[in-house]
């Protein structure tokens, strides 16, 4: 496959201000709308630029994780948090919300719907890395060969 020096180079240089931008979203989300859906898709569509520009071997060296490791650590951080308030003899999806003192930048808020938000982010990636690795892929020598 021939690449381009000008894509590749971009793609680079794009991917992680897209990765950037959607751990803005993710934590900004939670007190706006988008959160860890959206910021989930916008590092999916980074994910997509490096498959564009590299193909399937790129994409898969962005982790050592296997894609369905990822999809159900996200789906497991989601739901342990969503059934969390049971367990305190709350709703379903009731949220918590804490102060906690940082020593730099000083009392800083957080809820539990920030963790849900993480848990739909990393379930939205992995499900990404799992779609280019089931389509991403060049078809075996033996299925390409046999279809002649």
């Amino acid at each position: 496959m021939k690449r381009l020096l000008i894509v590749d180079v971009s793609a680079r240089i794009i991917f992680h201000t897209t990765w950037v931008g959607s751990l803005y979203m993710l934590f900004a989300g939670h007190n706006r709308p988008g959160g860890g859906f959206v910021g989930g898709l916008v590092a999916g569509a980074a994910i997509a630029l490096r498959f564009v520009a590299g193909g399937i071997g790129d994409v898969r060296g962005l982790t050592r994780l296997r894609p369905w490791t990822i999809l159900g650590s996200g789906l497991a951080i989601a739901a342990v948090t969503a059934l969390v308030p049971i367990v305190l003899g709350d709703p379903v999806l009731t949220s918590g919300v804490w102060d906690v003192d940082v020593p730099l930048l000083g009392t800083v808020k957080t809820t539990s719907a920030l963790a849900f938000d993480i848990g739909v982010y990393v379930a939205v990636v992995g499900l990404v890395f799992m779609v280019f690795e089931a389509f991403g892929d060049n078809p075996p020598e033996e299925l390409t060969e046999a279809e002649s």
